[in-house]
């Protein structure tokens, strides 16, 4: 049984993903339209893979006792100035989320709630390997700077990036 504490941190959680999840689908759609059909598949995905983290957290709080509340979400950014203008945005991004998820964590040590604690080792990890990436895309934006040939290149191969996290987690 989870107790309220910990069922308003989770459900806290739940918003932030799914705004997540909504951040990454906006991206997806000002890099469809800019011509970045590479970029756009590759935070369609990520897109989809936040909703999953989401879903994750809800049916984990149902099935505890509690009971996952889906709220309204803050609408995201629409536009960007630049492709590293959107990364650097989204490497701040997962920065925020692995704040809330540690702080989440600290809530579950304050209350001696191990399940949920060793629950949310998974969101600890991902979050370790979604760093990553997103330093990692960004580290490939500035090499290529104003190259227009580089952009090109990039945009068709960043569906292949997958950064490894130094604890090896895959999903």
């Amino acid at each position: 049984m989870l107790s309220k504490n910990i069922e308003a941190a989770l459900n806290k959680q739940i918003r932030i993903e799914a705004e997540s999840s909504q951040v990454y689908l906006s991206m997806a759609c000002w890099a469809e339209i800019q011509g970045l059909e590479g970029v756009a598949q590759f935070m369609y995905t990520q897109s989809d893979e936040e909703r999953m983290h989401m879903l994750k957290l809800v049916k984990y709080v149902n099935e505890r006792g509690g009971h996952a509340i889906v709220t309204d979400l803050k609408a995201p950014k629409t536009s960007f100035g630049a492709m590293k203008e959107m990364f650097e945005e989204l490497y701040n991004h997962e920065l925020f989320v692995s704040d809330s998820i540690n702080k989440l964590v600290h809530v579950t040590f304050e209350e001696k709630d191990y399940a949920t604690h060793n629950f949310l080792q998974w969101y600890v990890a991902e979050q370790i390997e979604e760093e990553a990436q997103a330093k990692t895309i960004l580290d490939k934006i500035n090499l290529i700077g104003d190259d227009k040939g580089g952009l090109y290149l990039f945009d068709r191969d960043i569906q292949q990036i997958v950064v490894k996290s130094s604890i090896g987690i895959t999903q």
